[in-house]
This record gives structure tokens, sequence and C-alpha cells, in this order.
């Protein structure tokens, strides 16, 4: 079973993710796990903390002359930031009059429901685990689960797919998505230049009326066979398990697997993806409306999954709200913060749609080694070719 967790708070020391079931004999790149850092912080829109973060992964466990053993792997991220923190939020109890404290919470942020919950006079620690500052530590370990499903044929990549009411015309083929990876420069992470530029016009938008915009993102995973996920229970259904992890993302407030939302006002005949056979090829699809799951089944055509991203709730020109202590009307509390994340988002996503399919196929091909692993899933990949 692959289990994993974060810990940290926002302008804390660090972060640091676990992550334990990884098979022994993986071979780990900190270049690779480093790069997806750095993909999770570019986007036009993003705020002022990406300019003083530059996330690098140090691996305390878990991995030994580039290779994993098997045991659970820890990484930490250091925020450089907490120096200007230090005094703010100690670990012991300080200077109560150097603290930061957020008066008024901030519509659309879990600031107030946090601070009912775990009766918190202020929202201060609300904000620092709630931020999606966390989602840095997900990124991480997520790299490690991708290197995990790369053995096995498998990739997982995003694109932007709308930004405000700024829509991509057309499907975004594999080899389009592929192709934004090697971008030394992230604007939107868009496939079509026409497009990104109506979507940048979105955020520029934002930009001059201290607002900010959300948007949409696809995560599409390719070379997933058949058979990950199962209809016999409904929490090991794979398109719940996806939905489940891809909604766990801050700012993240809808889901859609394949043509969902088009399918729900659609007739039938025009959304099933009719079956074919040649002896070439084994079993065809004419199209992939279901996004590569039926009946909470993989069924070895692309995984897409989709996340609709509300607008950020930190605001420059911040809305209505009420002060914490006198309960009288002022504004909500305004911090550094981005006015678009959608990119960031989507390389977020990959990380849990990753993480989701190798504790999938952990559970389906199994194994302690990666040697065992491999010869799990080259047997049932001959089973079904044989089929």
């Amino acid at each position: 079973m692959l289990r994993y967790f974060t810990a940290g708070e926002s302008h804390g020391e660090a972060l640091v993710a676990f992550i334990s079931g990884i098979p022994a004999g993986l071979k780990l790149s900190q270049s690779f796990i480093d790069r997806e850092l750095w993909r999770r912080q570019q986007g036009y829109g993003r705020g002022g903390r990406m300019k003083i973060e530059t996330d690098h992964a140090h691996i305390l466990s878990g991995v030994r002359h580039g290779a994993t053993i098997g045991s659970p792997i820890a990484i930490m991220l250091e925020n450089k930031d907490w120096k200007n923190w230090t005094e703010a939020l100690p670990v012991e109890q300080g200077d109560p009059e150097k603290h930061k404290r957020v008066a008024s919470p901030r519509p659309g942020h879990a600031d107030l429901a946090g601070a009912l919950k775990y009766n918190f006079s202020e929202a201060r620690y609300v904000l620092e685990r709630a931020s999606a500052r966390e989602s840095a530590a997900r990124v991480a370990i997520g790299a490690v689960a991708k290197l995990f499903l790369h053995e096995l044929g498998i990739e997982v990549l995003s694109h932007v797919v709308g930004v405000g009411s700024a829509v991509a015309k057309d499907e975004v083929l594999w080899e389009q998505i592929r192709d934004l990876q090697q971008k030394e420069e992230v604007l939107l992470n868009c496939a079509d230049a026409e497009d990104e530029q109506r979507m940048k016009e979105q955020v520029d938008g934002v930009l001059r009326t201290g607002d900010s915009v959300g948007g949409v993102f696809e995560v599409v995973a390719r070379g997933v066979p058949a058979g990950l996920g199962t209809y016999a229970q409904w929490d090991e259904r794979l398109d719940a398990l996806l939905a489940s992890a891809v909604m766990s993302l801050q700012a993240v407030k809808g889901i859609e697997i394949g043509a969902g939302i088009v399918a729900a006002h659609s007739p039938g005949s025009a959304v099933h993806d009719e079956i074919g056979y040649s002896r070439d090829q084994g079993f065809t699809r004419t199209r992939n409306n279901a996004g590569g799951i039926e009946g909470g089944v993989s069924n070895g055509q692309e995984i897409r999954v989709r996340g609709y991203v509300k607008p950020i709730s930190t605001l420059r020109r911040p809305l209505q709200s009420v002060d914490f202590a006198t309960r009288e009307p002022v504004k909500a509390a305004y911090e550094r913060s981005d006015v678009c994340v959608v990119p960031a988002a989507g390389v977020a996503a990959e990380a849990m749609v990753a993480l989701t399919l190798a504790r999938c196929a952990l559970e389906k091909f199994g194994g302690d080694s990666m040697v065992e692993v491999q010869r799990n899933y080259q047997g049932y990949c001959q089973q079904v070719k044989n089929y």
C-alpha cells in the first residue's frame, strides 16, 4: 500500500513530505524532482513569494546511492522566507507583540471555518497550513511516483484549458502537451499560442483591478494499462480516487473526467466510445469521451482529468469581512498572493494523479522490489495481449 502525507506551514522553517511503499531499486533523479518543483512555481500571475523561494528537494531517508531502498522516503523543502518569520511564528512562546495576526477572515478562504473549528482567536494558524504552499511537498513526492510510473511506461502531464472566460478552442493532443513540458519559460502552459495570449489578457485584466482569476487545467496520463481500479467497491473505483485526489488541492472546486460535463447534456449515442478490434492493435475505440475510465476501471486509453480552479481568495482590493475581535465590519485581510495559479495547480494535480495511479499499480502488481513489480507487470500485460 502506498501511503503519503505532508507537514509544515507556509511561512514555517520547512515543508516535509513522507511516502512509504515505494519498492526498492527505483532510481531517483534529483534533477527531475527539482524540475517538477520549478514547474510548480512558474506561470503568469504568480505572486512575490515565487521570487523568494527556489524549491529544492532535500532527501532525508529511503534513498541511498541514487536508488530507493524500500523504507519510507522523507523529503524536506526549505522555506527561504522563514528568516522573515522567525519572530512572528516561533515554535516557543516568543513575543506576542511580534506575532502577525490575521485579524479578519477572507471570503472564500479557510480562515473563518478553520478558526471556528480549532477555536483560534484569529486566522494566522489556519492560513499557514491551508495555504497552497503545501502543494510543493506533494509535487516532490508526486515526482517520485512519476519516476515509478515511468518504469511501467506511464507518463503524466498537464496543460491549461482555460483562464477566466478565455478557453482553448481545440482538443489538445498528447504530443502538444509533451512539447509544453520542455519549455524553459512558462507563461500559462497552454498548447496554442493564440489561446494563451487571450488567457494572458484575462490575467492582465485582474492585475489592473486588484482582483483574481481562476480557470481549468487538464491532466493526461498516457500508457495506463486496462485494469487499474475496480467496480467491486465504491471506494476503490479509479475515477472516485482520482476525483478525491485532485479535489484535495487548494482552490480546486470541480472535477471532470473525460467529457463528463458535456456528456450530461448529450444523448448516449454521442457519448459512449464505440469498440472495435484488430489483430494488430487488439481492442480499439473510436474516441475517448470516457476519459480512459469505465465502471471505475482504467480501459487502456488516455486518462483525462480536468480540475476547475476558483479565483484565489486573497485580493488586493479586499472584499467585506468582519473583525475577529470586535465583530465590526472591515475589509478582509490581505497578504502577498498570486492572482492566477491555474498552471501551478495543474502541476500539483499531476502529482496527485501520479500518486493515485502509482498506488493502484502497486495494489495490482505488488512487489517489494522493482524487479518483482516489473515481472508481475509484464506478466499481466502478456495476459491482456493474449486475451
